[in-house]
């Protein structure tokens, strides 16, 4: 996965609480195992309602979306972090997330940033103004250039920052891996050589 350090770009709001995993990726399309081509089928659903806000023409493109409290709420599904970034979104700003849908963002380097209801409103008002999520400074500047400091996880920041996924982790231990398989016992005593 790639690094993630600093987001910038228009905002698309989707100023909706609640918004769970059903609704970001519906169930028919989770047939695929690939992280890619789901982008499409994003709130596949809601598009087809007229007013639906993603369907604004000045969202389109926007590398940051901000949404209402409890973002990804439901199930685990890990199709929903990969519809959201297959359409192009690199980090979600609400309130609050649900806590497995932040862990499976940060799999894949989707970055979520909690802030509070009054900074979420001011990018919910203002977008498709643009916004920055450093994530090295932990800093969001919002559209009125307010910075905003948010808090998250040291383990998952490191992840992100140096683009580290579950296959880069395993491999930072490999010395450890091929020293452990080096030395571990090969033969079990109580199975006679043939």
């Amino acid at each position: 996965m790639k690094p993630v350090r600093i987001v910038t770009g228009p905002v698309a709001a989707l100023d909706r609480a609640n918004v769970d995993t059903d609704q970001i990726i519906p169930k028919q399309f989770l047939k695929r195992i690939e992280r890619t081509g789901f982008g499409e089928f994003l709130f596949y659903d809601w598009v087809k309602q007229p007013d639906f806000p993603l369907n604004r023409p000045e969202f389109q493109g926007a590398p940051i979306l901000a949404a209402g409290p409890n973002f990804g709420s439901g199930s685990s599904r890990e199709h929903a972090p990969w519809a959201l970034q297959d359409y192009g979104f690199d980090a979600i700003i609400a309130p609050s997330f649900s806590d497995i849908f932040k862990s499976n963002c940060a799999m894949i380097g989707l970055l979520t940033v909690e802030l509070g209801e009054e900074d979420v409103r001011e990018l919910l008002d203002l977008a498709p103004a643009e916004a920055t999520v450093d994530l090295e400074r932990q800093m969001v500047t919002l559209p009125s250039e307010r910075e905003v400091p948010f808090a998250i996880d040291a383990d998952i920041r490191e992840r992100l920052l140096n683009g580290w996924d579950e296959i880069a982790l395993t491999e930072r231990r490999l010395d450890e891996i091929e020293r452990y398989e080096r030395e571990r016992e090969r033969t079990r005593p109580d199975v006679l050589a043939l």
